[in-house]
């Protein structure tokens, strides 16, 4: 049985393709996936660090993962100038903010130390022209003389106030107001990420930024990596120098040659991750087609994970997905002569016909969720229902 797989530890990409890896001779076989994404964008590499790779890259991403796992994301711009507090922000009085003085998680000297002398404020904020629609606001943070970080929102009445613990990774105190969704994630060496969704009710100037307790004084924390993106949760940073910034999309597909894995039988599976919450929107995940009137593909339609078949123009299923953040999804569809089954976490889903062609965030929607892609295989058989439900047993 000859299978080609991408990941569990097996990952070589360069730009514009990733190769898979052909478990029957033990090397990398050439049978590129097509990658595009037209914008730079950042992972975190084997040694723990952001790094920053070239259009087209893959990214393959090891954050608290050290098989790596495909990331794919939507477009996203971060809306805040300068992600590293170099100019543009303001400080409130009582907060002072020295630029580059330590050692923040990409590995440089480029991360910022907020202070304060006791007096009420301690605190740097930024303000830009809103709409009424969901934003999130994250940033990096790390420990210095005290351990809890404020995210505060204000203008006209408060939009919200959110605090994290950054020496035990914990959500110190849920929002209210117009913040909600709290998220902190280890980054490691002392670093966390913070996020928060904040929603405005009305659109205009709003004020957001981080602070300390009003009777903090000396150095309180270090920050690096501001980010204001709209979305209802956290993409992965975008670095900033004095203008919005934007990372399109990454998609990734191919149309399977002749001889690879079977023109009459065989088999896909996928093991993905959800890293974020779906966010209300419509997009495509995975899918497999011979057409656009024959295929089966996992979406999600206003917020709601779905799995579809479509046979011949006509709707076979429309199952909805019970997805949320965190959660693994192993699916594997094998093919033959007689029909096409799908296998999800360990059972059968749905039977119908016919593929040729596999994508990833690609096809007719505009993918608004990031995906985590742990592992792909190809058979180029058609397994047993008996393997195939191994196979993807969670």
């Amino acid at each position: 049985m000859n299978t080609l797989k991408f990941g569990n530890g097996e990952w070589y990409g360069k730009e514009g393709t990733i190769l898979a890896y052909n478990d029957e001779n033990n090397n990398y076989k050439p049978l590129p996936f097509t990658f595009d994404r037209d914008s730079v964008a950042t992972r975190v590499n084997k040694q723990g660090l952001i790094e920053t790779v070239g259009a087209d890259q893959p990214r393959i991403d090891y954050l608290n993962d050290s098989n790596g796992a495909l990331l794919l994301e939507p477009s996203r711009t971060n809306l805040i100038q300068y992600s590293n507090f170099s100019s543009g922000w303001d400080l409130l009085s009582g907060g002072s903010i020295a630029y580059n003085q330590t050692v923040s998680p990409d590995g440089t000297q480029n991360a910022s130390v907020l202070s304060g002398n006791g007096v009420n404020g301690n605190a740097v904020y930024d303000a830009l022209n809103l709409s009424v629609q969901s934003y999130t606001l994250s940033v990096f943070a790390k420990q210095k003389s005290v351990s809890i970080i404020s995210f505060e929102g204000f203008t006209s009445g408060a939009l919200g106030l959110s605090k994290f613990n950054l020496s035990n990774g914990t959500i110190e105190t849920a929002s209210s107001n117009q913040f909600s969704d709290e998220k902190i994630e280890d980054y490691g060496n002392g670093w966390y990420r913070c996020s928060v969704k904040l929603t405005p009710t009305s659109s205009g100037i709003k004020f957001f930024g981080f602070k300390g307790g009003d009777s903090d004084s000396g150095e309180l924390f270090s920050l690096y990596g501001a980010q204001l993106e709209v979305g209802s949760y956290p993409t992965s940073i975008i670095n900033t120098k004095g203008s919005a910034v934007t990372r399109l999309a990454d998609s990734c597909s191919q149309t399977v040659p002749d001889g690879v894995i079977g023109q009459t039988e065989g088999t896909v599976y996928v093991d993905f991750l959800s890293v974020n919450n779906f966010d209300g929107s419509s997009g495509n995940l995975f899918q497999i087609k011979e057409d656009n009137n024959n295929r089966i593909n996992i979406y999600f339609s206003n917020g709601t994970p779905r799995l579809y078949g479509i046979e011949d123009s006509s709707g076979v299923f429309n199952q909805a997905l019970s997805l949320t953040t965190g959660s693994v999804c192993k699916l594997a569809i094998k093919y033959n002569s007689t029909s096409t089954k799908v296998f999800m976490n360990g059972s059968l889903s749905h039977t119908l016909n016919g593929i040729n062609n596999i994508a990833f965030n690609n096809y007719s929607f505009t993918p608004n969720n990031n995906i985590n892609y742990n592992e792909i295989k190809l058979y180029n058989t058609s397994l047993t229902d008996q393997e195939l439900a191994a196979l993807t047993q969670v």
